[in-house]
């Protein structure tokens, strides 16, 4: 061959040697690390197909599975499994045919073993296209309080309830409980059809029992909002012994029905100590501070720092409904609000973080539901790390607002519990327009000893807020045992 040709083989040659090197390094980078993202898209019609044949890691909660996988049809599929489903459901919830939610949806791919943390502990098995086993996720709530709240949420009798505690300084949340609730086994099942079944049964409830109550509704949080009124009135200079307007009765600017109070005392005089008006709960004194001696603006404010407003992020592809005070020019309507009726709205777990915020000398910590994952081998992958959310408070307006909680059940709307676990709180008692029921919400903080849990628990049923109360003392004596 001439020399010309020679090199022009050669070029070919060296050529063809990078562009079969460039597809090998293609398909290995595809196998290795895009398998996962080619699996989840939407374009891929095997996406669901092929869910139940992976060998799914567990949910544990101390030291319990809450959710596990184990084989059928001769080892090639796998049935999902829940312990105690409906207590667990807001935690773990359901991973089916056609969708998944609660931790299985936040670490999915975590506990089908498609995380690329995973990957570091089962290189082999990842380069040569075996499947990586699953992963474990350790859920932070604490199992035996769970159960507690969810059997005390049930034997109260509510149409609707709720409970959330947390670890006020790291924010962990150790109990999430919701009612009416459902079991995840029953809609994770391999058959398609009766998975769908399922899903609508659940769906005609009228109470919808497959909606998260702590995280996803929200209801008028009644009297257990003036804690955010009452944070913004001690941010405006304010302290416990401030003197301010109380009555029997207070009509706001431009009209509206008169706003009394639940009953008379301390509230029927005309002024009283900040700490005694929010001890008593008066509504004459938070309705004014809302419409008149604070304005809208200074309670949405300190609303919107405490994280109204906004989805509240827990886990990924897990967050918490926007709680909400109005925006409006109304002072009839903003006093309505500043007592926690009209339409400002909450949910249990966004209350619950107020109180972590008085009792974390004014920080409140974002709350998370993942304490740590681990590889099939043990070997931990991801811890869970303490984050501020927000600091709404200073440490001298946490302390007041804790004296005042402190004022309720020593001597306030809270007294009945004065005693138990429960060191401070707030009730409120929420009015559900044209309805026999009203949302009775205690809010509040405990143990009496090295208090550290914030709880909210939101009942749906006649009578007062205090009648949640029990129950708030029953998950913090849970939570101490």
């Amino acid at each position: 061959m001439r020399p010309g040709m020679d090199r022009a083989l050669a070029r070919t040659w060296v050529l063809t040697l990078l562009m079969i090197l460039a597809l090998m390094i293609n398909v290995t980078y595809v196998q290795a690390f895009q398998a996962q993202d080619l699996r989840d898209s939407a374009l891929n019609p095997r996406r669901l197909t092929d869910r139940f044949t992976v060998d799914r890691g567990p949910i544990v909660a101390d030291g319990e599975r809450l959710a596990w996988s184990e084989p059928v049809d001769g080892g090639e599929k796998y049935q999902r499994h829940y312990r105690d489903g409906p207590a667990f459901a807001p935690v773990t919830g359901y991973f089916s045919v056609f969708s998944e939610t609660g931790l299985e949806a936040a670490a999915n791919h975590v506990l089908d073993g498609g995380d690329p943390r995973l990957a570091t502990t089962n290189i082999v098995d990842k380069l040569v296209g075996d499947p990586v086993p699953g992963g474990t996720v350790e859920a932070t709530v604490d199992a035996d309080a769970q159960r507690v709240a969810y059997r005390a949420l049930q034997e109260s009798g509510a149409r609707r309830a709720a409970a959330v505690a947390l670890d006020a300084e790291t924010g962990a949340i150790l109990v999430m409980a919701s009612t009416p609730s459902y079991d995840p086994g029953a809609v994770s099942t391999l058959d398609r059809e009766e998975a769908r079944q399922a899903f609508e049964r659940l769906d005609d409830r009228p109470l919808k029992p497959l909606l998260n109550k702590a995280t996803e509704e929200v209801y008028p949080p009644g009297s257990s909002f003036k804690t955010v009124v009452a944070a913004a009135k001690l941010e405006a200079g304010a302290d416990t012994g401030t003197q301010v307007r109380a009555g029997s009765s207070y009509r706001p600017p431009q009209g509206g029905r008169p706003i009394g109070n639940s009953h008379g005392g301390t509230c029927s005089e005309a002024r009283v100590p900040l700490i005694e008006a929010y001890a008593e709960s008066c509504n004459t004194t938070f309705a004014h501070m809302g419409a008149e001696g604070l304005g809208h603006d200074a309670v949405a404010e300190e609303a919107d720092e405490f994280g109204f407003g906004e989805r509240i992020p827990i886990e990924d592809r897990m967050t918490a409904a926007a709680s909400v005070f109005p925006d409006t020019d109304s002072p009839a309507l903003t006093a309505l609000a500043s007592i926690g009726q009209g339409s400002t709205v909450a949910t249990p777990l966004q209350m619950a973080m107020v109180v972590g915020g008085v009792l974390n000398d004014g920080e409140v910590m974002k709350p998370h539901l993942i304490a740590e994952l681990r590889a099939a081998d043990g070997t931990t992958v991801g811890r869970a790390s303490p984050e501020r959310f927000a600091r709404p408070l200073t440490s001298g307006e946490a302390a007041d607002l804790r004296a005042m909680m402190e004022a309720v059940v020593e001597r306030g709307t809270g007294r009945s519990l004065r005693g138990t676990s429960v060191l401070g709180g707030k009730t409120g008692t929420a009015d559900v327009a044209g309805r026999p029921y009203n949302d009775r919400w205690f809010i509040g903080y405990g143990p009496r000893e090295d208090p550290r849990y914030a709880v909210a628990v939101m009942t749906e049923a006649p009578g007062a807020g205090i009648e949640s109360g029990p129950i708030a003392a029953e998950i913090i004596d849970a939570l101490a045992a």
